[in-house]
């Protein structure tokens, strides 16, 4: 893993979207060199530098919206082929607005039809080759657990379901005096040192992942390690890289306070207010037909004289309440008896609620908060007034994720399923606490990048 303005990402994955890039950029001449075999070519270099880095562009941009570079990609999600096959084919509608808007672009259309193809083979190769390799022992970092209480147990747990996992859990060492959650676990003596375990394991980094934090650890041991060139990391800091996400059992305000991030001053606020505006007229000015056709469908769904919009008061920046405006996607009696959660088989949505909330066109009105400034496009999602109270006083730093705006889309939104209870919101203040801890333009792109995914899949949406 490596952090790129904060945001940790995977080298692996990293490696492969620029190799698959390179494939893409080189399909183009590929395609090029079958369709001209025995003849010249009719294009210059110029033209067909210009048009292979359109065409890669535009493809690795399709695959990485389409979630194919996405480390946490599990292996019920996995569907190569078929999220390969939608890319290509949301890559394809994409080339030929491109071609139309800016048509010295466009060659022959047997050369496309011909990079597309070797585009195809080319990806579905270097997949096989990642995913048989991607995991060879040699790749994969060796970690050492110094702790065997149930933190440690947990760890088993992390990234198990991942199509590629980036670390081996090698051992487990044994404090003294510590309750043992685990099996095999490693127990130090005089003969048997820490130094030893890391030789023979070869280990690449350390974790502390202790219960008690009162237990006494080897420091000079770990020193000693640590200044060998071994990495050694607290567990929350492991959670942070693998999961990006804060782990919140075992948070502390002397974490908060001593670790990077959570930079909310200076330019950034005005970087992203401008990012905002931005974004949001872009969307609106493609996505106005889309806004018009829902309009049409609860009108004739609920007759004209029902409500299209629907607005609610929200929780904003530092706790300021806002009125959010969506399309209504209920019945106009849905909250008779009060507020309550949405449920996964709700009987109060409507048809046309149903499917667009499949598609989150019922948040495309939000673009008018963004407009006003009670939102951002990108930042945790907003809620009601009567669920945050119970929240802060339930919930250990719920608050912080108050310290920036709410967003349309956010970090939680595109790693955890829909929330419907207290706990699916513990869940997902983890990664909105690590949104406001390591946030940057970078992220806020990739975000909105990776919420093509959200869309077209359904996932998380209720």
């Amino acid at each position: 893993m490596i952090r790129i303005f904060r945001h940790y990402i995977s080298t692996a994955y990293l490696w492969l979207l620029i190799t698959e890039w390179l494939v893409f950029f080189l399909a183009m001449y590929w395609g090029s060199a079958v369709r001209f075999l025995y003849k010249d070519s009719w294009y210059s270099p110029e033209q067909m530098l210009q048009a292979a880095l359109v065409f890669s562009v535009v493809f690795s941009i399709s695959c990485s919206a389409l979630g194919l570079y996405r480390k946490t990609l599990d292996k019920e999600e996995y569907n190569l082929l078929e999220r390969i096959s939608f890319s290509f084919a949301v890559a394809i509608f994409i080339l030929v607005f491109v071609y139309y808007s800016i048509p010295g672009l466009m060659l022959a259309r047997s050369v496309l039809v011909a990079a597309i193809a070797f585009s195809f083979a080319g990806m579905l190769l270097t997949r096989y080759l990642f995913y048989r390799f991607a995991s060879h022992d040699k790749l994969v970092r060796r970690v050492l657990v110094v702790g065997c209480g149930e933190r440690a147990s947990e760890l088993e747990l992390v990234n198990s379901k991942f199509v590629h996992r980036g670390f081996e859990i090698v051992g487990y060492v044994v404090l003294e005096k510590e309750p043992v959650a685990i099996s095999n676990a490693i127990v130090l003596n005089e003969t048997l040192t820490l130094e030893k375990v890391v030789a023979a394991e070869n280990v690449d980094e350390i974790v502390i992942a202790v219960d008690d934090r009162r237990k006494k650890l080897p420091v000079d041991d770990l020193l000693d390690i640590k200044m060998s060139g071994i990495q050694v990391m607290d567990l929350l800091t492991f959670y942070e890289r693998e999961q990006r996400l804060v782990f919140l059992d075992i948070l502390s305000p002397s974490w908060l306070l001593f670790s990077d991030g959570f930079a909310t001053s200076g330019l950034r606020p005005i970087l992203k207010r401008c990012f905002d505006i931005l974004a949001s007229t872009l969307l609106l000015a493609v996505s106005w037909w889309v806004m018009l056709l829902t309009v049409l469908a609860i009108y004739i769904e609920s007759g004209l004289g029902a409500p299209v919009f629907y607005r609610q008061q929200r929780v904003g920046y530092l706790n300021q309440p806002f009125d959010v405006i969506k399309f209504r996607s209920m019945r106009v009696d849905a909250e008779k008896n009060g507020a309550q959660w949405a449920s996964k088989v709700d009987d109060r949505v409507t048809r046309v609620g149903r499917f667009i909330r499949k598609y989150r066109i019922d948040e495309l009105p939000q673009l008018f908060n963004v407009f006003n400034g009670d939102m951002s496009f990108v930042g945790p999602r907003p809620e009601r007034p009567e669920f945050v109270s119970g929240f802060m006083e339930t919930i250990p730093y719920y608050k912080e994720r108050h310290r920036l705006k709410p967003g349309i889309t956010g970090w939680a939104q595109l790693c955890y399923p829909y929330g419907a209870n207290e706990y699916d919101t513990r869940q997902k203040l983890q990664y909105d606490l690590y949104y406001i801890k390591n946030y940057s333009l970078f992220l806020d792109l990739t975000i909105m990048m990776s919420t093509v995914e959200v869309v077209l899949w359904g996932k998380g949406a209720r």
